[in-house]
């Protein structure tokens, strides 16, 4: 064999060797990637579920729950749902589902608020209703998405789509404020399309 046959054989040999080595070390860094991604969402998902059973353990769920007492101002409540769940961690907090509140005040009337969900805080006695909220207060009828009372203020907030049907007509706003204890209630809305002249803002009786 000639030496430029040869010289030929070494070139492609060492180009056939070249391109084996690249391509198995592009396997390998590819296959350890593919592990690591394949590692990196096994542990995740373990982390989620070892979060998650931590957040049970420390969670306790009762049925059918009343709670009542008076609030700051001597006003008598009854809050009533069929599932409470409380956090270890956070006990003072209470997460509701299915719930009935009654407020009884002292001047003979009834303020009752119905939702979907809630929170109720019993050290400060202040509750949250969302979801399908309705409240009535006398002839009125209040629907929203949202429902704050605030013990110590004495004021329900009521927000998120909110609808108010009373005997002088209906009224949609953003935002309806009912201060209990001057028998009060303030209107606003973002967008003034959404108010109907019929309901007077800041009426005394609504």
């Amino acid at each position: 064999m000639d030496r430029g046959k040869k010289i030929k054989i070494v070139q492609y040999s060492l180009l056939f060797f070249g391109i084996l080595i690249i391509f198995l070390t592009y396997y390998s860094n590819n296959k350890s990637v593919n592990n690591s991604q394949i590692l990196s969402k096994t542990t995740k998902e373990n982390i989620t579920k070892n979060i998650k059973n931590e957040k049970e353990k420390d969670q306790n769920t009762f049925f059918d729950i009343e709670y009542s007492g008076l609030d700051f101002s001597g006003n008598r409540y009854i809050l009533k749902s069929e599932e409470a769940i409380t956090n270890n961690l956070n006990s003072y907090l209470i997460n509701l589902k299915q719930v009935n509140a009654k407020f009884y005040f002292k001047d003979g009337t009834i303020l009752y608020v119905w939702s979907d969900y809630g929170i109720y805080n019993n050290q400060t006695l202040d509750m949250k209703f969302s979801e399908n909220v309705k409240a009535i207060y006398g002839e009125n009828t209040m629907n929203s998405e949202n429902a704050n009372y605030s013990n110590s203020e004495s004021f329900l907030t009521i927000t998120n789509n909110v609808k108010l049907n009373g005997i002088k007509g209906d009224l949609f706003a953003d935002k309806l404020l009912f201060d209990i204890k001057k028998q009060t209630l303030d209107i606003s809305s973002f967008n003034d399309n959404k108010i109907n002249a019929r309901i007077k803002v800041n009426e005394k009786r609504f």
